[in-house]
């Protein structure tokens, strides 16, 4: 069961009290997308208690590392101050593996004086998605997100293998779309669905992918703040599932090599708040101006966001070449080859699907960064280059080809960071620099392979 967007405190209480919940889990989505926070007894889980956390928790790196100095101490207080979190009643749900009945509550992070903490994940898609509310627009968002499992792996030297299925075997060749592979991990999906159903998550349909244990799960439209705090409940419900079934669920980028990388390829769309007009749509059917120039700013801004869309060195491994991940800022209509597709549809669901966007993105970050491109598309009537109606791999990259070159194309662009907060993009470049630094340090196979003994 899902609650309403406008729940209010005291009906949460209500809500709580039905389902004799005695733990509360206070959830805040950090940069990677990691949920940090605390539990509390149910007792304690009160609207004027309120909870703390120190600044920097949602601001840093995966490894759990932060910048040792730099800009990034510009926004955030090397005091170490802490956030005033607050819930939000609407995004309250049960933890369905909880032995004991445990709910789950998102919470926004708020400085001492009131205002959104500007680079906290949640902050960064609100501030957007609010620039479209004052046209009397809303954004309207459908993320399809591949995944892969694989067998446990406990050592991290260790290539990843796919998983042993009910026939007691593991897959070695592509399965696009096979029910049968599929219907090898039922018991795991039937966990998946049932623990869906019961925390309100809107998936829909479930595929087999290309690559060997790939699948794609894809989420009904709606409102991005409701659709990422979705993808961010189904990362962990499905890695909770398939620990319970002996494997890993994993939305690395590029985790096998060989095989196809993992995407969320997110479709989207503006509806006329006044009208109920898709705004991609003229009345006569045909593709509106606002439609082409939504394409323009997602061509002009995505490579300064493939920081965003690719946030780590893993990511660029998997745009590559003929691999179902694009290499370009190209577009076209039913066409798998660009990075900006758009589907065939009908005027009311005319629509713009952004292929570039890697599975480990931050899903609340993600839709922010595609969003504000689109923005800057329209305000700035930025016109598209022509279709893309033949092979886009048959052309030129356009997209930067690692972390390094993304976070300096992100640094430069002055429009892209005044739709989603310089504060956020200072803070999110120094924590994604203190990342890479942490990884130079590490020498890979291929390098011991291929350079000990011959140069």
């Amino acid at each position: 069961m899902v609650v309403r967007d406008n729940f209010t405190f005291s009906e949460l209480e209500q809500w709580l009290n039905e389902r004799r919940v005695t733990e509360i889990e206070c959830l805040v989505p950090d940069l990677t997308g990691v949920a940090r926070g605390k539990i509390l007894p149910r007792e304690k889980f009160t609207e004027d208690r309120g909870m703390r956390l120190p600044e920097a928790v949602v601001a840093m790196g995966v490894t759990g590392e932060f910048p040792e100095e730099g800009p990034y101490y510009d926004v955030i207080s090397p005091n170490d101050m802490d956030m005033h979190l607050r819930p939000d009643p609407s995004t309250v749900r049960i933890v369905p593996w909880a032995v004991d009945p445990t709910a789950q509550v998102i919470h926004d992070c708020y400085d001492r004086n009131g205002q959104l903490v500007p680079y906290a994940p949640r902050s960064v898609l609100r501030r957007v998605c609010d620039l479209f509310a004052g046209q009397g627009w809303d954004p309207v968002v459908a993320p399809e997100l591949e995944f892969y499992l694989v067998a446990r792996n406990t050592d991290p030297d260790m290539p990843l293998k796919p998983p042993i299925g009910r026939s007691g075997r593991s897959e070695t060749s592509r399965q696009a779309y096979s029910i049968d592979a599929v219907n090898e991990f039922d018991p795991l999906f039937e966990d998946v669905y049932d623990y869906c159903e019961k925390m309100g998550l809107n998936v829909d349909t479930l595929i087999h992918e290309i690559g060997a244990g790939q699948m794609e799960i894809n989420f009904f439209h709606a409102h991005p703040l409701n659709l990422a705090d979705e993808v961010f409940f189904f990362k962990r419900t499905l890695r909770e599932a398939a620990l319970r079934h002996d494997m890993f669920a994993t939305f690395m980028a590029k985790p096998i090599a060989g095989e196809p990388g993992s995407a969320m390829h997110v479709h989207q769309s503006l509806v006329n708040k006044a009208t109920g007009r898709n705004l991609f749509s003229n009345e006569d059917g045909t593709p509106s101006k606002e439609f082409y120039w939504y394409i323009g700013g997602l061509q002009k801004h995505v490579p300064a966001a493939m920081a965003i869309f690719a946030p780590y060195v893993n990511s660029y491994r998997r745009l590559a070449r003929n691999t179902a991940a694009p290499i370009n800022i190209q577009w076209g209509t039913d066409n798998r080859t660009v990075g900006i597709r758009s589907p065939v549809a009908g005027p009311a669901s005319r629509r713009i699907e952004n292929r570039v966007i890697g599975a480990d993105a931050n899903p609340y970050v993600a839709l922010a960064a595609t969003l504000a491109c689109g923005w800057l598309g329209i305000k700035n009537q930025i016109e598209p280059t022509p279709e893309c109606k033949g092979d886009a791999y048959l052309g030129d990259y356009q997209l930067p080809r690692s972390l390094g070159e993304a976070l300096e194309l992100l640094r430069k662009d002055k429009d892209l960071a005044s739709v989603l907060g310089e504060d956020f993009v200072t803070v999110y470049t120094e924590v994604k620099e203190t990342e890479y630094a942490e990884f130079m340090k590490v020498i890979s196979p291929w390098e011991r392979e291929h350079l000990l003994l011959h140069v």
